[in-house]
């Protein structure tokens, strides 16, 4: 029950932070899911991208009522350019320690959010 309460908790957290800034998934479940539901790094990192599917579908859904909102031309390139390097990408995740991914997970948050409090 409480792993249980612990997953929608991190849910509603992440819907809600993706919905609001692009965010949510790698950024809060990933270490939520280590953290709060002790899975190694891999399985997180796998578990994040399928809840990813569900919400961004939902978040798509209510943002295309809304009339220019989405540019479906960015959408649909970048769409498949990341789709191409997700493919690869979750290859290399595989190969790679949950100690390495768990490293290079931290540097990116730690360098993309610098960057966001120095530009923002």
């Amino acid at each position: 029950m409480k792993t249980l309460l612990i997953t929608i908790i991190i849910g509603l957290a992440a819907g809600l932070l993706g919905a609001l800034c692009g965010v949510g998934g790698g950024i809060l479940m990933v270490p939520a899911f280590v953290g709060l539901l002790s899975q190694n790094h891999k399985q997180a990192v796998a578990t994040s991208l399928a809840v990813i599917i569900v919400t961004a579908i939902a978040a798509t859904a209510n943002n295309a009522r809304t009339p220019g909102l989405i540019d479906w031309k960015v959408a649909t390139i970048a769409a498949v350019a990341s789709a191409i390097a997700a493919w690869f990408g979750s290859d290399l995740m595989r190969s790679l320690s949950n100690p390495a991914l768990t490293r290079i997970f931290g540097c990116l948050l730690l360098a993309f959010g610098a960057r966001m409090l120095w530009k923002g």
